[in-house]
């Protein structure tokens, strides 16, 4: 199943008549900044992260607490619906024809991400955090360990040079949950709803799918 399936009316419309997730006309002359959302327990966040460091290099990335952006939005994780069985399939495709090899997705899954995402903003002040959340997402949907469990979350840290101990001790430190709850008020004041999702300017990109789009309209920004 594609994305864009999981997309409502509305937000389809609004990419179709050019404007932002907000409403607004896109404008030629926005900012070009582009910043990479994305969720640690989300299979399509991980196949976006494998691939756009050679599709967008310069992007941000931002890490999400995805459990808090669905509750905002009054959403679900389509893990959690009837969209549940052909999502998976299609991310095994997708897995597949990236070369990313087989999907072993964690059982149970989808989970709360909270202690991840707390892990990556961690990772972030560290200078770590593409190859933690690499590290976590591929332990994830490569080995099928549950990112809710603490143990998988450190052995994330051990595998990205982010020491298990201090590792350990960022996830009840305040500044990281406030750290973590400002991104996630961010990522919402910009229209963001679900992850992957790429915002070139004003312009937003939902989805796996949208990638190559997001990278060409940042390529075209740039010339």
């Amino acid at each position: 199943m594609r994305e864009t399936l999981h997309r409502t009316a509305e937000q389809r419309a609004a990419g179709e008549r050019g404007l932002t997730a907000a409403g607004a006309p896109m404008r030629d002359d926005r900012c070009v900044a582009c910043t990479f959302y994305f969720g640690a327990m989300s299979p399509y966040s991980w196949l976006a992260a494998e691939r756009i460091e050679a599709l967008i290099p310069d992007a941000r990335w931002q890490p999400l607490c995805l459990g808090a952006i669905f509750k905002a939005n009054g959403r679900k994780s389509w893990g959690l619906d009837e969209g549940r069985a052909p999502g998976m399939a299609d991310c095994e495709a997708r897995a597949a024809a990236y070369g990313l090899g087989p999907v072993r997705w964690p059982e149970p899954w989808p989970t709360s991400d909270l202690a991840v995402a707390r892990a990556m903003i961690a990772a972030e002040r560290r200078g770590l955090l593409r190859a933690f959340a690499l590290q976590a997402m591929r332990l994830a949907f490569r080995e099928g360990a549950n990112l809710a469990e603490p143990a998988t979350v450190l052995e994330a840290g051990r595998r990205s040079d982010f020491d298990p101990a201090q590792l350990e001790q960022a996830l009840a430190d305040t500044q990281v949950k406030d750290a973590l709850r400002a991104a996630g008020d961010e990522a919402l004041a910009k229209g963001v709803f679900g992850a992957p999702t790429v915002i070139v300017g004003e312009e937003l990109f939902w989805g796996d799918d949208r990638l190559e789009q997001a990278a060409a309209a940042a390529g075209a920004h740039a010339v």
